[in-house]
């Protein structure tokens, strides 16, 4: 029992031993604080020399290629399936006939329209007769030739669905899937018959950001390479650039690539965009944390004499990466406050951090 409160007594003055430190080394900092604050007031920054570098503009971006053409292709016409030509894997061109479908019902209605057509036509022919004589108005003559024209617009459309009973590819590419089997009923509402894609040509497409956009062109050459295959050099010319950034903040490209390799690149497979520039004169830039607020507001603090920050505006030219170039407000030699900025205003005293 003793023992216990003797502990317990110990841990009591230990901890008062403790408080009683911290409270000392507080009341030491608080007296440093203010005498800090009683001297110059100086307020700690750091800075960085005002230089001219040459900017280096190349960099990558990796993707994906898609085919450039894909299609899924679905019925016109309804009926059952009677013959498929193609297969899965199967290379096509632009017209030939995939499948076919029962023609009996589409045949039949061309005939009916054929025969409604010639009715039309002596219909037309009795009534301009008729008319010459008298026996008919110029209404119902009108009516005769508009019976004709109406006539022979349906007989277009059933022939036109008689040709669509013969299924043909509409672009040239590759039979990617098969949807349907050999007896097989389609309607004309859109049946899915078959995936069509072209890989004769590929699109990487890749995202860039708002510093790199701005240097790009459609029908630019751009070197391609493909993870998969890294000793076949490929190239491409950009065919889009976004016209507005995606909900990332980047900019959506595609690249046009020939796949002139035995079409070795599958639609799918992840490729790099290098892009290149020419070599750029050296110019003045600064960290993007220079600035007071953001890039946008064109001012920052500058090291003038006797170690005061001093406010000055400039124009901001390209962002490139974490740098800002700068076309006008700083010259090579002086020095820019890169962080601190905060809390100064013009003529703020500054204390260096080495």
């Amino acid at each position: 029992m003793k023992r216990g409160i003797i502990t317990v007594i110990l841990i009591i003055v230990v901890i008062g031993a403790i408080a009683l430190v911290l409270k000392n080394n507080k009341k030491k900092n608080d007296a440093q604080t203010a005498l800090v604050a009683q001297g110059s007031g100086a307020i700690s920054v750091r800075v960085a020399p005002v230089k001219k570098v040459a900017v280096d503009l190349d960099f990558s971006a990796n993707g994906n290629f898609i085919p450039k053409k894909e299609l899924n292709f679905l019925s016109e016409n309804a009926g059952r399936i009677t013959k498929i030509y193609v297969e899965e894997g199967d290379r096509v061109h632009k017209g030939q006939i995939l499948a076919h479908i029962d023609a009996e019902i589409i045949n039949t209605d061309k005939e009916t329209a054929q025969a409604a057509l010639d009715n039309a036509i002596r219909d037309e022919a009795r009534y301009v007769s008729s008319f010459k004589t008298g026996g008919v108005t110029q209404q119902q003559l009108d009516q005769a030739k508009l019976a004709t024209r109406n006539a022979k617009l349906r007989l277009q459309g059933s022939a036109r669905r008689v040709s669509d009973a013969n299924i043909k590819s509409p672009i040239d590419g590759i039979v990617n899937k098969k949807y349907i089997e050999t007896g097989a009923f389609v309607t004309a509402q859109g049946t899915q018959l078959f995936e069509l894609v072209d890989v004769s040509k590929l699109k990487l497409k890749v995202n860039v950001n708002e510093g790199q956009v701005a240097n790009l062109k459609v029908g630019e050459t751009v070197q391609i390479k493909s993870n998969v295959f890294p000793s076949d050099n490929f190239s491409g010319k950009i065919t889009f650039i976004a016209a507005k950034a995606d909900e990332t903040l980047n900019f959506p490209i595609e690249i046009e690539v020939d796949n002139n390799h035995k079409n070795t690149i599958k639609a799918g497979m992840y490729g790099t965009a290098i892009f290149k520039f020419p070599a750029q004169v050296a110019t003045i830039t600064i960290p993007r944390g220079s600035f007071v607020g953001s890039v946008s507001s064109n001012e920052v603090f500058v090291l003038g004499e006797g170690n005061t920050a001093k406010q000055r505006k400039v124009v901001a030219g390209r962002i490139i990466g974490d740098q800002v170039e700068i076309l006008d407000g700083l010259k090579e030699g002086e020095t820019v406050i890169i962080s601190g900025q905060i809390n100064l205003v013009d003529g703020s005293p500054v204390a260096i951090i080495k």
